[in-house]
């Protein structure tokens, strides 16, 4: 089973819970740059991702990839159900199969 790659830049990821959402920015140059994020809401005891926006400036160079990847590294850490309403979200399981046991 493929694994996903991520970007060979510096990045970080850090998670927003006050803004039910999870940011990446990309540290490789002078100043950290926000290139996305990944929004979510709670339903109770289930997590709905809702969209995962990229910066154009970043987009198709394997941001949205990373950043998914990422979040649902950090989402495996709690306790919480998964759902997606997320286009890009729902075609990276359809990739990356051993991400859907998560998801309810």
């Amino acid at each position: 089973m493929a694994e996903p790659s991520k970007v060979s830049r510096a990045y970080d990821i850090v998670e927003e819970p006050d803004r039910n959402r999870i940011v990446v920015r990309d540290l490789s140059g002078d100043a950290p740059v926000l290139v996305g994020f990944l929004e979510y809401r709670m339903d109770g005891d289930v997590r709905t991702i809702l969209h995962t926006i990229i910066d154009e400036s970043h987009s198709r160079q394997g941001w949205a990839r990373t950043l998914v990847t990422e979040a649902l590294d950090v989402f495996a850490r709690d306790d919480h159900k998964l759902r997606s309403m997320c286009s890009y979200v729902d075609r990276y399981l359809e990739r990356f199969p051993q991400y859907r046991a998560m998801f309810e």
